[in-house]
């Protein structure tokens, strides 16, 4: 009983500090599709086809100051949590049987450095070819992995997802999507657990 009375008390906690009602949308002609936690966002260009995967779980980076909880006054609002999920950019060309796939994330240390106008706010970390269509990625296709990489072949790629409208107002407008999407997850969740624990 304690427990459905906590959760009740919590969902209503969490619906009040819910900043978006309807999921926001993406800027620049994306189309949404959402199953479960997982988000695709779908953009056509000239003969292309632009894909965008992520999905929110474990999306949350651990937060920074381990203070123990007890440390908080009653009426101090907590830090709000930010989904910045991984994402994969998949470049589909009409006339070729590759997809180009660009495995993306956000540097832990750089997110919230507003101001410094120069740094991207996501990286690219691995960039691939992998057979249209094909639902299972071989690990026999050669991966190049960024970290080694010639930073103007880096700079290329990072110029050619911003054609494509991937850049850095897309990735802030991703956050703001997701951590709306892992809310709304959140709430849903509990909802849940609150019926489930009231099942006899």
């Amino acid at each position: 009983k304690a427990f459905a009375q906590f959760l009740t008390d919590e969902i209503k906690e969490e619906k009040k500090i819910q900043k978006h009602k309807s999921l926001p949308k993406v800027s620049g002609g994306w189309e949404l599709e959402v199953h479960g936690t997982e988000a695709k966002l779908v953009r056509k260009i000239a003969g292309e086809k632009i894909t965008v995967t992520f999905n929110i779980n474990n999306s949350i980076p651990p937060s920074a100051d381990d203070e123990p909880q007890e440390e908080q006054k009653p009426d101090e609002q907590e830090p709000e949590l930010t989904s910045t999920p991984n994402f994969v950019v998949e470049v589909i060309k009409d006339d070729t049987k590759q997809t180009l796939v660009l495995d993306c994330h956000y540097p832990e240390d750089e997110v919230g450095h507003e101001g410094e106008e120069e740094s991207d706010i996501f990286t690219i970390r691995e960039v691939s070819f992998q057979p249209t269509g094909e639902s299972d990625w071989k690990d026999t296709n050669y991966t190049l992995n960024t970290d080694s990489l010639d930073w103007a072949l880096y700079d290329h790629l990072m110029d050619f997802l911003a054609d494509r409208g991937v850049d850095n107002t897309f990735a802030d407008e991703l956050i703001e999507l997701s951590t709306a999407l892992e809310h709304q997850e959140y709430i849903k969740f509990l909802e849940d657990l609150k019926s489930f624990v009231k099942c006899q």
